[in-house]
């Protein structure tokens, strides 16, 4: 399996897409090592780590081995790519449907367009510049 896969696909909100990334072709070792350097940017304790279903959850694993379990702390959501914010939005909306905009994290491994503009406050370890193809238009 390769990481960077050309071809036809479909992102989670529908937009067809001309390449992906698989990250079900990282190896634990690797997302050990991602969630090593995220943590060089993440500069406040999260209670646990949880992913978005499918990709963010071995990034979720990873990350729990630097969770503090402290109800305290906020809860920090991983996926693996960010396209347009879709699943991000959904997931806060069914799992957190009383969060604010401030409350958790996000984080996401790669993010196809720039997400810092996104209203849930995503993170990206990775940012592609933002297409010119006006089908990427963020929604």
């Amino acid at each position: 399996m390769k990481l960077f896969q050309d071809g036809d696909f479909t992102s989670h909100a529908g937009l067809p897409l001309a390449w992906k990334l698989e990250c079900d072709a990282i190896t634990d070792d690797e997302w050990r090592c991602i969630a090593k350097m995220v943590m060089d940017y993440q500069d406040r304790p999260f209670c646990k780590a949880v992913g978005i279903p499918r990709g963010g959850l071995k990034f979720a694993e990873a990350m729990n081995e630097y969770a503090t379990g402290n109800p305290m702390d906020q809860i920090m959501i991983c996926d693996d790519v960010f396209t347009t914010g879709t699943s991000m939005k959904e997931f806060i909306a069914e799992n957190y449907p009383n969060w604010i905009a401030g409350m958790g994290f996000r984080w996401v491994l790669f993010a196809r367009t720039p997400c810092y503009e996104h209203p849930h406050h995503v993170r990206a370890l990775f940012t592609m510049p933002k297409p010119t193809d006006p089908k990427y238009k963020q929604k």
